[in-house]
């Protein structure tokens, strides 16, 4: 699917959702819903890419999530919520470094309280 394609369905995606919404009170709606975009390339091409879009949102870049290796921007709808996120290299490294040792330590099982 190219990108206008891709665009074109997730707006016609959000418009269905909003009709079968609101024509189905009975069906709860998420307390915090949130689009994601993540950015993509290298650290430069990521925050530029995430500097225009936050231009065009009006908005900032987070810096509470500087600290974190999230390069972000956020625009909130009511209590829908947009972001554009760029994942930095040095997270992505952290991430992967955390996650190398996944599946290779097993605790020992916890002891039951039951007594037999």
């Amino acid at each position: 699917m190219n990108t206008t394609d891709h665009r074109a369905a997730i707006i016609a995606g959000l418009r269905d959702l909003a009709v079968f919404l609101e024509a189905n009170p009975a069906v709860p709606v998420p307390v915090f819903p949130k689009l994601l975009y993540f950015a993509a390339g290298t650290d430069p091409d990521m925050c530029a890419e995430i500097d225009a879009i936050a231009e065009v949102l009006g908005t900032g870049i987070d810096p509470g999530d500087i600290d974190y290796g999230h390069y972000r921007t956020v625009r909130a709808f009511g209590p829908v919520q947009y972001s554009a996120v760029g994942v930095l290299a040095l997270a992505k490294a952290r991430h992967d470094a955390n996650s190398s040792y996944m599946g290779c330590v097993t605790p020992d099982p916890v002891p039951s309280s039951r007594t037999a």
